[in-house]
């Protein structure tokens, strides 16, 4: 079922064919999170994800996706705004509707990683790790620019 979240001539849709990977995936190349990541890595993770897509009537105006089991956790990535379309507060109607989304009302965790946008994020009760020393990860940095892990 679509998941839309309206407001003025902006929505926010669950709905995966309204989608402009090109759009997407242009503007994750360049980010500092995805820097290099093809175009089938990023149809790949839209599709085992739930996709957030942010219109302006029928252009992409930004993105988010939710890595979730539905029931216990989720990873909040690729959050973006097109630059024509910030200072508007769209991020903020962006994460609302990923946040507000029924399936994804009763998870225990939420997690991010963000390197310039703490700021945004606490506003939604997000708040650096309270015991990092329990956390670990698997980091391959250079997956994008080398197939030392496989991979989509």
């Amino acid at each position: 079922m679509t998941y839309e979240v309206t407001r003025g001539d902006y929505i926010v849709s669950t709905d995966i064919t309204r989608l402009d990977i090109d759009a997407i995936h242009a503007f994750l190349t360049r980010s500092y999170w995805a820097e290099g990541i093809s175009h089938e890595s990023v149809t790949a993770a839209i599709e085992r994800s739930l996709p957030f897509g942010l219109y302006h009537h029928d252009t992409q105006a930004g993105f988010a996706r939710a890595i979730t089991d539905y029931v216990t956790f989720a990873y909040l990535a690729d959050v973006y705004v097109e630059e024509a379309h910030r200072g508007q507060g769209l991020s903020k109607l962006l994460l609302e509707a990923v946040l507000a989304h029924p399936q994804l009302q009763r998870l225990r965790r939420w997690m991010l990683g963000t390197r310039d946008a703490h700021g945004l994020y606490a506003q939604f009760g997000f708040i650096p790790l309270e015991e990092p020393k329990r956390w670990m990860e698997l980091a391959n940095p250079n997956a994008y620019t080398t197939r030392a892990r496989g991979g989509a």
